[in-house]
């Protein structure tokens, strides 16, 4: 069975690879094909695969590589878009899911106590000024840092801190790919939990469809699946029941912790929610203070005539 389960894949992966020589047929069976080589369930041993691939692929075409083959497949069914897949081809592997794994994983993340702390969701965050970008170019496509812009004259608590994250898009297929990779990383116990925490940390940060509307205008999201609330409810239910014991990004959410319930962040959102909401409290805002002006200026010269 593990054998013609081989073969399939194999043709398939070399279909894909040359579509020019190939009828692939029908794309919805090509699509959903390669999910199903991610499923936990569908997995077969490596060892099987590489050994069909030497003695079939690899005796006509000298320049194939399964490693490359396989990468190509995955990269339909990654969620971080903005990055290329890539592992090292030197090591094993225990089959193709964890081929995927690897290409998440990065040796020099340090995994920390998870914080006993709430952080603030998407919104909270940006109404205490913390702005979102995406992250390009790391060698981490999980990669997550804080920058912080100090402000002139201002002491630290006043700078402004920008998250920096990699761009998720979420499709009818990213909650099977992720919950596919997090049961791996639940079965091994020599497996670090870097899927894991990532999604505990996306979770902290989504709590509404407002949260999700947020980081999709901050375009490190993206929504294609619908409605935002249908996007948060995946979010916030792919991490329930899972145990975690791996928290790769400690550093960066003490730090937007910090930030949050700083004195200065706390005032000035509350100014922002309160005077600067819409145009017209704009407004209102100004005309009083230019009102306050005058009055102090008819009392100067009413108390001391020119």
């Amino acid at each position: 069975m593990m054998v013609i389960d081989g073969c399939f894949i194999l043709e398939y992966l070399y279909r894909v690879m040359n579509p020019e020589e190939s009828n692939l047929g029908n794309m919805t069976f090509v699509q959903c094909t390669v999910y199903d080589l991610v499923l936990l369930e569908n997995q077969i041993p490596f060892l099987v695969l590489q050994h069909i691939f030497d003695c079939t692929i690899s005796e006509f075409d000298q320049t194939a590589s399964l490693i490359n083959m396989i990468h190509l497949v995955l990269g339909y069914v990654n969620p971080f878009t903005e990055h290329k897949l890539k592992s090292n081809s030197n090591s094993t592997h225990d089959h193709i899911l964890g081929l995927l794994h690897e290409c998440y994983r990065c040796e020099d993340a340090k995994s920390l106590e998870f914080p006993k702390l709430r952080l603030p969701s998407a919104v909270e965050l940006d109404r205490a000024g913390v702005n979102f970008k995406c992250i390009q170019d790391t060698e981490w496509p999980l990669m997550m840092k804080v920058k912080s812009r100090r402000l002139p004259c201002f002491s630290c608590s006043c700078s402004k801190p920008t998250l920096m994250m990699p761009v998720l898009e979420i499709n009818d297929d990213t909650e099977m790919v992720l919950r596919n990779l997090l049961a791996y990383e639940q079965f091994l116990d020599d497996v670090s939990q870097y899927i894991t925490s990532y999604a505990i940390a996306i979770d902290m940060l989504i709590d509404t469809q407002e949260d999700i509307a947020k980081l999709v205008e901050s375009k490190v999201l993206v929504n294609h699946i619908g409605s935002n609330q249908e996007a948060a409810d995946m979010i916030n239910n792919i991490c329930k029941e899972v145990p975690w014991r791996d928290f790769f990004y400690y550093d960066q959410w003490m730090e937007l912790n910090r930030h949050y319930n700083g004195y200065w962040s706390k005032n000035i959102a509350w100014l922002r929610r309160t005077y600067f909401n819409n145009p017209w409290n704009i407004i209102a805002l100004f005309a009083g203070i230019f009102l306050f002006a005058l009055t102090i200026v008819q009392t100067i010269f009413t108390v001391n005539p020119a």
